[in-house]
């Protein structure tokens, strides 16, 4: 079965149990296309995780199950796992089989809004302050015209 998502989650979703499991919450509307029935049959995963400022893939292969109720009531409280905002309705818990850093040639690099905004911040800032300052001088210019222009009357 692979896991895919566009968007599974805010930052941070994915949890991190130990060096070989993590896991999620499957939270109501959360984007995350996943066919809990598979794992019925075929436990076997294949996620990509996509970093794409750092033009970095991950590939992770394992096998997951998924706990719902009150067994997933008494991981959460045992691991310590964050809840994903929302209607939780069970955890996936994916164990670590294999995986692999994938070529980053056709990977185009994306940013959040947030590291737009983080970027343009210091230009943003310059532009402010050279304003301020074209409008002082402006404002000196035009003092010093009409000096010049009295200056000419008398």
């Amino acid at each position: 079965m692979a896991l895919s998502s566009a968007s599974g989650g805010p930052k941070g979703f994915i949890h991190v149990v130990d060096d070989r499991t993590f896991a999620f919450a499957d939270v109501t509307g959360n984007k995350q296309y996943i066919t809990v029935g598979n794992l019925a049959t075929d436990d076997r995963v294949a996620l990509i995780f996509v970093d794409y400022p750092m033009r970095a893939r991950l590939k992770i292969l394992g096998h997951a199950h998924a706990l719902e109720g009150e067994a997933a009531q008494e991981w959460l409280a045992q691991n310590s796992l964050h809840r994903t905002p929302g209607n939780m309705e069970r955890i996936f818990i994916v164990d670590i089989e294999a995986y692999d850093w994938n070529c980053p040639q056709h990977i185009t690099p994306r940013y959040t809004e947030a590291e737009v905004e983080a970027a343009l911040k210091p230009a943003r800032d310059r532009i402010a302050k050279l304003e301020e300052e074209n409008t002082a001088l402006r404002q000196d210019i035009a003092r010093l015209r009409s000096l010049a222009a009295s200056a000419k009357v008398s």
